[in-house]
C-alpha cells in the first residue's frame, strides 16, 4: 500500500528588508523532496526581528493558525532562531505545534520530531516552559509581597523597573489630572519615558496622548 506523502509547511524569516529568504526556501525544499514530503504552504516574515512576538509576525501567526486546522503535518524551518529569539515566545511556538500534533523540522540543529528521538524535544521544551511559568509566578508573588510590606510601612512603594511611586496595588489608573499633566509636559517637548515616569502613567498611554496631540 502506497503511503501518502507527509504534508509540510515552510516557515522562513529574515530580519532586514534587504535580505532574502530564497536560500532558506531552496534548502528546505531540497530536504522535503529527499524525504518525500509534499510542501503545500510557505510562510515568510521579511524584515521582522526574531525578538518580535507572534502578534507582530503575521506569517508566523498565520502558520500557527493553519496548524490548528491540520492543514499540514510538519513545519520546516531553517534554524531555531528563525522561529524566535525570545525564550518565552520560542517555547510557546514549539508547545503550540506539539499541542496540535504538528511536527517540527529544524535544519541547522538537525532536529526532527517526526522521529522517535526527535520527539524528545517536545518533552524538553515542555519542561522548560513549565519552569519558566513557575519562575514568573514566584517573581510576581515576591514583588507583590514586597509592595504590600512597603505600603503597610510607608503608605507607598516604588515600582521596580519604572521607578514610579504608587500608593496602591494593581495597575495604575489614568486619572484625569494625570492625563492633563502628561499633555502639558508633552507640549513642553519632554520625552515619553520621562513623562510616563514623572506623572505615573504607562508609556503606552503617554504615546497615545502624543499621537492624539499630533
Amino acid at each position: 500500500m502506497t503511503r501518502k506523502p507527509k504534508k509540510a509547511a515552510l516557515y522562513t524569516r529574515v530580519s532586514t528588508s534587504d535580505q532574502t529568504v530564497e536560500n532558506q526556501v531552496a534548502e528546505l525544499e531540497r530536504v522535503a523532496e529527499f524525504r518525500g514530503w509534499q510542501v503545500i504552504a510557505r510562510y515568510s516574515d521579511q524584515g521582522i526581528s526574531g525578538a518580535k512576538g507572534r502578534r507582530e509576525r503575521p506569517a508566523l501567526d498565520a502558520m500557527l493558525r493553519d496548524a490548528e486546522k491540520a492543514k499540514f503535518e510538519v513545519v520546516m524551518c531553517w534554524s531555531l532562531d528563525r522561529l524566535g529569539r525570545s525564550l518565552i515566545d520560542l517555547l510557546q511556538t514549539v508547545e503550540h505545534l506539539h499541542g496540535v500534533a504538528v511536527d517540527l523540522y529544524l535544519m541547522q540543529q538537525s532536529i526532527d520530531t517526526t522521529t522517535a528521538a526527535g520527539k524528545l524535544l517536545f518533552h524538553i521544551t515542555g519542561a522548560f516552559a513549565e519552569f519558566e511559568r513557575a519562575t514568573i509566578r514566584e517573581r510576581v508573588k515576591a514583588g507583590m509581597g514586597r509592595a504590600r510590606t512597603e505600603l503597610a510601612k510607608n503608605g507607598k512603594y516604588v515600582a521596580r523597573g519604572s521607578g514610579i511611586v504608587r500608593r496602591s496595588l494593581g495597575r495604575p489608573g489614568a486619572e484625569p489630572e494625570k492625563l492633563v499633566e502628561a499633555k502639558r509636559l508633552l507640549a513642553e517637548g519632554i520625552g515619553i519615558l520621562k513623562v510616563a515616569k514623572t506623572v505615573g502613567l504607562g508609556t503606552g498611554t503617554v504615546q497615545r496622548l502624543k499621537r492624539q496631540a499630533a
